[in-house]
Formats: structure tokens, C-alpha cells, sequence
């Protein structure tokens, strides 16, 4: 019971990272609002308190300011209060720029940066009120390293690394720390676009040790792990840091 008590919010939340690191924290004692574009976000919650997690589910597109604008409000009426924000919501589109559309290039990074932004703008004041917390951007170890093919999501991640560490400046004097995660390839659908440009799932499965020197997928539930760090007393001393499980990638 690690966190007991605090009053999370995690975006993305319906599936992959996102349901891995609500559902810990569901079992550490936080009450949790899961948000996610996706309707199924609700049979998530449901099985969450099947397993006697205190969860709400909001159903929102976090790149929309109204819709960010009731997130946070439900959240207070729910429990009162924000502890915690895990900004996990992304797209990762692959291509060239050569080909891409502008409207593409704009989703990216109204999901990926600038819904943190929007989480943020409007849930901080909650956690000033609350006389501080935790705030857990989740970035990517394209935040600092690049791949092919992925010039949009790098640049997206790239940012949120940097807009992390400018949070984390604004706002210590409020008692709020802002860390980011930056994982490496975690085997959930976001990657599956980008895989299927270099044939498919498994053949990048099969090839993986040649990137990811740990030489396997990195399980959710691991990044949850890091994610719980970041959101207990644990991590008190840490702010502007990004912590990088990515399997090695950014060791080469």
C-alpha cells in the first residue's frame, strides 16, 4: 500500500502501459481515474474493482481542452482531490515526411505533447490545493535516441524529455515533482503500425536483441513498477528526472 490514499489520474489507461500502471496503483491502495478515448476503458475500471480497486472511468480525448476540463472535474467531485497524473495517452504514427500528412504530423503531437500540456494546465492547481504530488510524463527512449521511420513520435518525445524538466523547475516551489518514463519496446498495439514497416510483429520479435540488448520486450507491468516509484514518497528527492527502462537501447 505504497500509495494509499492519493488520488491518481492516468490517461491512456484502457490498455498496454496505461492499464498496467492504474491497475498497480489500484492495488497499492490509490484511488484511480482512468481516462482513454477508448469506450472499453470502462470494462478496465470494471475489472479493477472486481479486484477491489476504488477506480472511475472518464471518457476522454486528452488532446481537447473540454474534454480535459471535465476529466479533471470529475475527478475532484469523485474524490476531491489529485495526488498524481501519469500523462500516458500517445499515437505512434510511422512514416516519412516526406509522405506524411500534415493532419498526421498535428495529431501526434496534439496526443502525445500537447495533451500533457492540457492535463497540466488544468490539473496542477488540484494538486497545488492538495499542497503537492507527483506528476509521471511518459516519454520514450525516442526521447533520446531516434529511429527510422518515426521522425513525428521522436519529435513528440523528444519534447515531452525537455517539458518535463521545465515543469519540474516550475513548479518544486508548489511540492510537486515531475519525472518522465521512457521505455523501451514494450510489446503493445502503439508499436504495431511501425513494426509492420519492417515485416511485421514477429519479425521484429525475432530480431529484437539486435536493438534491445536485453533481448526481449519489456513487460507493462514493468513499466508500473517504475511508475509506483515515481508516484510514492520512494522518489521524494527526485524532479526533472527521466528514468529509462528501455532494455539497453540507449546504452549503444
Amino acid at each position: 500500500m505504497r500509495i494509499e490514499g492519493k488520488v491518481a489520474i492516468v490517461t491512456g489507461a484502457a490498455r498496454g502501459i496505461g492499464e498496467a500502471i492504474a491497475r498497480r496503483f489500484a492495488r497499492e491502495g490509490a484511488k484511480v481515474v482512468l481516462s482513454d478515448l477508448l469506450a472499453s476503458g470502462e470494462a478496465t475500471a470494471a475489472s479493477i474493482r472486481a479486484e477491489g480497486g476504488d477506480v472511475l472511468f472518464v471518457q476522454a480525448d486528452v488532446s481537447k481542452t473540454d474534454q480535459v476540463k471535465q476529466l479533471i472535474q470529475a475527478t475532484v467531485e469523485q474524490y476531491g482531490r489529485i495526488d498524481v497524473i501519469v500523462n500516458n495517452a500517445a499515437v505512434n504514427i510511422p512514416g516519412s515526411i516526406l509522405d506524411m500528412d500534415e493532419a498526421v504530423w498535428d495529431k501526434t503531437m496534439e496526443v502525445n505533447l500537447k495533451s500533457q500540456f492540457l492535463v497540466l494546465k488544468y490539473g496542477v492547481p488540484e494538486m497545488i490545493k492538495a499542497g503537492g504530488g507527483s506528476i509521471i510524463n511518459m516519454g520514450s527512449a525516442n526521447s533520446f535516441v531516434a529511429e527510422p521511420m518515426l521522425s513525428a513520435y521522436v519529435a513528440s518525445k523528444g519534447g515531452i524529455l525537455m517539458f518535463t524538466k521545465a515543469l519540474a523547475l516550475d513548479f518544486a516551489p508548489h511540492n510537486i515533482r515531475v519525472n518522465c518514463i521512457c521505455p523501451g519496446w514494450v510489446d503493445t498495439t502503439i508499436n504495431d503500425a511501425h513494426a509492420e514497416l519492417f515485416g511485421g510483429r514477429e519479425k521484429v520479435l525475432e530480431s529484437i536483441a539486435d536493438f534491445q540488448p536485453l533481448g526481449r520486450t519489456i513487460r507493462p507491468d514493468e513499466i508500473a513498477n517504475v511508475a509506483l516509484f515515481l508516484a510514492s514518497d520512494e522518489s521524494s528527492a527526485m524532479t526533472g528526472s527521466a528514468v529509462v527502462p528501455d532494455g539497453g537501447i540507449t546504452a549503444k
